[in-house]
């Protein structure tokens, strides 16, 4: 048996595919578990990686960082490809004040974790990590960790990972409790709200030919991720002790939202393009891979950072996952008076969190679409400024 004992603990190519593998199907299947209607989702595959690390398994770490880094840039391309169109033209349809709440939203978000640093006196670097997984937003995580390997401090990424980590599954949790406390606080009458979006579709209506349809290839893809490495390594003065980038999320994401909204207007693809199965997938297999390689990766560490302490990081997430959107979603439907579908839709956007869509739609009446508009309306900006605000509390740590 020791052909098997190797291939678990050699640390070569063959047992880093291995335990990808391992990682993700376990992950997914887990993923299918829910209670009472709440679920993680695909975020299990980080659990189960980070349970593999911590048994010993060895992975090839360079390995590891280009696999996950590549399914990061994977996972926004494609999520840049399936919301770019409607973004922009959500503008024009209400989605200015929405979006102004986001800037709110994100701002409390990184007071708070300022905050409860400088009272707790915890690392600010560690509360970056958690930050992140307070708001459920995988591509921060990557952004913090790529502005620690540049100032030189490579130990500090796992740190990250492990505030992430522990901060993720009652962030899930919070966000649900927090569209479920709103509608006693704000006395929601379900039966009272509006089911049916009036504005015109977020997606263009536009005739499509065969000869279009089969012009899906693989081709604007990979244009659209060279053009993102490219901004995403632009760096911007921040007057701190080194730039911010938009990095190999940010600048990606920012290529495929302008990419499909310009792609679609100039006739150069179709929306049978940008919402094929093909670009869902896409995205999938690139968040898998990221969230195997960092729970691979951080693993090993995970365990001692709960034993030191770490276990502290649950509240202060919970604090930080909780408070920006009950504040905002207040005032969002006592002030400006928005439908209660659209608004916890896009709390889940705000926090980038999927399970939050889907509890969504499981509240909203069968075919209602609003919390669905809701959250790609602001969900592009959200990932915007959670890459650069996790950068910038890294930066403030220095």
């Amino acid at each position: 048996m020791n052909w098997l004992i190797n291939l678990f603990t050699n640390g070569g190519v063959g047992t880093t595919v291995l335990m990808l593998s391992v990682s993700i199907f376990a992950g997914l299947l887990l993923g299918k578990l829910k209670f009472k209607g709440i679920t993680l989702g695909i975020t299990w595959v980080l659990f189960v990686g980070i349970l593999l690390s911590a048994l010993g398994v060895s992975c090839n770490h360079d390995m590891l960082h280009i696999i996950k880094e590549f399914g990061l840039i994977l996972f926004v391309t494609g999520v840049g490809l399936q919301v770019g169109p409607g973004f922009f033209r959500s503008f024009k349809k209400g989605g200015l004040a929405l979006n102004i709440m986001v800037l709110v939203n994100v701002a409390l978000g990184v007071v708070i974790t300022v905050v409860v640093a400088k009272t707790t006196g915890e690392s600010l670097f560690d509360m970056a990590g958690v930050y992140t997984g307070a708001v459920t937003n995988t591509p921060g995580l990557s952004a913090a960790q790529q502005a620690v390997r540049d100032l030189g401090m490579t130990d500090v990424a796992d740190r990250l990972a492990n505030g992430y980590a522990v901060a993720y599954p009652l962030a899930v949790v919070g966000m649900i409790l927090t569209c479920i406390v709103l509608r006693p606080l704000c006395r929601i009458d379900l039966g009272k709200e509006p089911v049916v979006d009036n504005s015109e579709p977020l997606r263009d209506k536009q005739p499509t030919t065969d000869a279009q349809r089969h012009k899906v290839t693989l081709i604007p893809i990979f244009v659209i991720i060279a053009i993102g490495i490219v901004l995403g390594s632009i760096p911007i003065p921040v007057g701190m002790s080194a730039p911010v980038k938009l990095g190999l999320a940010g600048g990606p994401l920012v290529a495929a939202l302008v990419g499909s909204w310009l792609g679609i207007k100039r006739g150069w693809f179709t929306t049978e393009f940008t919402e094929s199965h093909g670009i869902w997938m896409l995205r999938e297999v690139g968040i898998a891979l990221f969230l195997a390689g960092v729970g691979l990766g951080a693993g090993s560490s995970f365990v001692s950072t709960i034993q030191a302490g770490g276990y502290m990081w649950i509240l202060y997430g919970f604090i930080i996952t909780v408070v920006p959107p009950m504040l905002v979603g207040l005032f969002c439907r006592l002030v400006l008076k928005t439908d209660y579908y659209t608004l916890i839709g896009a709390i889940g956007g705000m926090h980038t969190d999927p399970p939050v869509l889907a509890f969504s739609n499981t509240v909203a009446p069968e075919g209602c679409k609003l919390p669905n508009t809701g959250y790609a309306t602001v969900y592009p900006l959200t990932m915007f400024l959670r890459i650069f605000t996790a950068q910038l509390l890294v930066l403030l740590a220095v």
